[in-house]
């Protein structure tokens, strides 16, 4: 988690936010470009573990994430004990939070409302306003199946 925070501080100081400008940090900061490339930006990065996407949207905004995965699954292919995961996923989310309340992000954040999009798509969620941003940390389940 920690260098999800360095990359969340890193990124505060693009001002405004461009898809250029987070794909250059992305790829000075030496994280290996996933070969997904769109309005020629490349849009998906990794490095130790944790993936990085950068999107953009019709009205210009541009949303970075991160993302840590959790899989499991049987030999089948299938979710052995979907609830074990979600009570992983939290476990998760819930360690990650000490740590963003003690870096240096924390004294600008500011507690946002949770959407019922939010409900929709997270199993757990925080949310926080920063310097004109949200800042979004939670879980979520996507199904797919590893073959």
């Amino acid at each position: 988690m920690a260098a999800v925070i360095a990359r969340l501080e890193e990124r505060r100081g693009l001002a405004p936010l461009t898809a250029e400008g987070a794909a250059a940090r992305f790829s000075a900061q030496k994280w290996i470009p996933g070969g997904r490339p769109r309005d020629g930006v490349e849009t998906s990065w990794d490095k130790d573990g944790v993936g990085g996407w950068i999107r953009t949207s019709g009205g210009g905004a541009v949303r970075v994430s991160f993302a840590v995965w959790i899989l499991d699954v049987d030999e089948s292919g299938y979710f052995d004990d979907v609830e074990a995961v979600y009570e992983q996923g939290e476990q998760a989310l819930a360690g990650f939070l000490p740590d963003l309340g003690a870096s240096s992000l924390a004294g600008h954040l500011v507690e946002a409302e949770q959407t019922a999009a939010d409900e929709d798509e997270f199993i757990r969620v925080r949310k926080w306003a920063l310097d004109g941003r949200i800042l979004t940390a939670g879980v979520i389940q996507q199904d797919a199946i590893f073959r």
